[in-house]
């Protein structure tokens, strides 16, 4: 089964998270009119807990990609920020009685970085290039927050 990656934009990925880049006017100038403050673009909703900062450190992968398992969390948005200017694979899939649907994939542009909303089911963080380094905004907190679900027979991703 084949899923082809689409460009990601903010009106495909609406239902499953928020897509944060800073094109256009910046919402405010700031520091002296030396900056442009993209004001507020994802919304970091947790339960019982935290939204605290980690940096994850992803091995490259590379298309076509196999992908067999997706995950969600259902105490706490996850936003993945690139510590770098390249893409990386989005793989995102509809909930579907308490189990991912069929799956989505996206390939981001240069500068943007992605919000999934609590309880969205996604693929594992997908780097296609080095470094693979990504500040991620995510639940802090006491219980776990992750299920995954593995797919019976896998699905291959390759680009649009």
């Amino acid at each position: 089964m084949k899923i082809i990656a689409h460009p990601l934009t903010a009106a495909a990925f609406a239902p499953f998270g928020d897509v944060l880049e800073a094109r256009g006017d910046p919402d405010k100038i700031i520091n002296q009119g030396f900056c442009g403050r993209f004001h507020d673009r994802a919304h970091l909703d947790v339960s019982d807990g935290r939204a605290g900062v980690s940096l994850f450190q992803a091995q490259p992968r590379a298309l076509p990609y196999r992908l067999d398992m997706v995950e969600r969390h259902p105490d706490g948005a996850q936003c993945f920020v690139p510590m770098s200017m390249d893409p990386f694979l989005v793989v995102v899939a509809p909930d579907a009685s308490d189990r991912p649907g069929t799956p989505l994939a996206f390939l981001t542009t240069p500068g943007q970085a992605v919000n999934y909303h609590r309880g969205t089911w996604h693929g594992v963080l997908t780097p296609l290039h080095a470094p693979g380094l990504f500040a991620v905004i995510d639940r802090i907190g006491l219980g776990g927050n992750l299920e995954e679900a593995w797919f019976e027979t896998p699905y291959t991703v390759v680009a649009d």
